[in-house]
This record gives structure tokens, sequence and C-alpha cells, in this order.
């Protein structure tokens, strides 16, 4: 019988792998090495499981976390969070992994994450972004959009998948993965404290006035009944499927390479 730890690294190895609805209790069992009742006789249920992976997980990262001086200058505070989040992840990257795969789906799982996580971490930066911003050092923005503007990119280190085809060696050394981790933090605080976004206006900008369309562009495909018989695109413009919604499928494709087929 594997060590209580042991089961809950490779039950987050495959959940981050895999995703919740395709880790099946007989999956879960055969990566852990027991038995197919021992989830439910352990822990009572697949979520009851899932939820101590993620307890397990949490701790250790929240523990890896630099602290906050309060004595030092809030764009200190800042850059070590953000470092210390991005070389954290980049050297475990299973559950921001998990977090990016949950992310996307309106579930209690979510609503876990958030309550345990998401909104802690939040907390330890939100009282210096404020001082930054009041003092005209930071550029002042909605709460969802700083979040995404520090986890996104961090989430992004770890799609292992697409990083390869962009160039990252498979065989990339710990040391490597952590200078990445690094220069990504430096590229995100230097635009978060850039001089010239810290007297942006609080209001949102009129549309187009950034260089943003009024409208999303969209990628036009003709409707199967205008195309010729041999399957080629036909004259006529057809269904509409905004930009958005294309990024949206690139970013479920870059999900599902990293899992394996079961």
């Amino acid at each position: 019988m594997p060590a209580e730890r042991d089961v809950l690294l490779r039950g987050l190895e495959a959940f981050a792998e895999l995703g919740y609805d395709r880790a099946s209790a007989r999956e879960l069992a055969r990566r852990l090495g027991v038995s197919h009742t021992f989830i439910n006789d352990r822990y009572g249920s697949k979520a009851a499981f899932w939820r101590a992976v993620v307890d397990s997980a949490l701790g250790d990262q929240l523990k890896r976390m630099p602290p906050v001086d309060a004595a030092a200058d809030d764009a200190d505070v800042v850059r070590r969070l953000i470092r210390g989040f991005y070389c954290t992840i980049m050297d475990d990257p299973h559950l921001a992994r998990l977090i990016a795969d949950e992310g996307g789906r309106d579930t209690e799982r979510l609503d876990y994450l958030y309550d345990r996580y998401i909104e802690p971490t939040l907390a330890q930066i939100t009282p210096s972004v404020e001082r930054l911003t009041a003092a005209g050092r930071m550029a002042r923005m909605p709460r969802d959009v700083l979040f995404f503007a520090i986890i996104g990119p961090g989430t992004g280190l770890v799609r292992e998948p697409l990083s390869r085809r962009l160039g990252r060696p498979a065989d990339m050394s710990k040391e490597g993965r952590l200078a990445q981790a690094e220069t990504l933090a430096a590229l995100v605080v230097g635009g978060l404290l850039a001089s010239g976004d810290a007297n942006a206006d609080s209001n949102p900008s009129p549309s187009g006035s950034l260089g943003c369309p009024s409208r999303p562009a969209v990628t036009r495909l003709p409707p199967s009944s205008a195309r010729p018989a041999d399957g080629s695109p036909g004259p006529r413009q057809g269904v509409v499927i905004p930009v958005s919604r294309t990024y949206e499928l690139l970013e479920e494709e870059s999900v599902v390479a990293s899992r394996p087929v079961v």
C-alpha cells in the first residue's frame, strides 16, 4: 500500500493530466497502484479524494511562496510574490495545470479552489497593489484583469506540449525552467510597473481608442450547402466564428494535448 503522501501526489498528477471527469475511479486506482475500491473506502468519494489532493498540493505550494515583508517597498513585494509564484509552478506544474483546467468550468470545484487558494493568494498582493495605484506607480485596473495579467502567463509556462512546439527543449533542466520563470516574472512586473502605464486613465478606454476594433474580427466559413462536391471551400460566406472563440478552442487543444489517451 503506497504512503498517504504518494497517493496524494499521484492523484494530483492524474487530475492534472486527465481532468476531473476523465479521471475515473478505476483509472485513479490503476495509477495509485491500489484496488478499485480504495478511493471510496479511504476517502468516501472521488470528489472527497479530489479535495484531499488539492488541500495537500495547496498547502505545499503556499509554504513555498515567499513571505510578505511588511517593511519592503510595495513594488518589491509584488515582484517577489510574482517571481515566487512562477518559480513554484515551474518546479511543480501539476497544481497550475489543474487550476487552469478547472477555471473553464463553473463547478463547486472551482468555488473550492477560489476560496482556498485564489482569494488567499490575491489577498497577499492586493494591499501593495492598492498603494502602488494610489501613488500612481501602477495603472488602476479591474481585479480580474490584474489576476489574469499575473496568473495567465504563469499557467502558460506549464503547457508542455505547446511549449515544446514553441521551442522549449523537452529535456530542459530545472535550472533552465527556473530561469524561464524569472524572465517571465521580470516581463510581467515590468509591464505592471511601467511608467507609461502609471499615468493611464482609470476609466475604460472608448472602443477603438487603443487600436481595438469596435467589433470582434471574425473567421468566416462557407456553409456545407455552399461548398462544391469535392469539399473545397465555396464562394459564399457563411458561418461566423468570433476570434475570441478561436482562442478558446486553441486553449482547449493545449489542455487536451497534455493528456494521455486512456
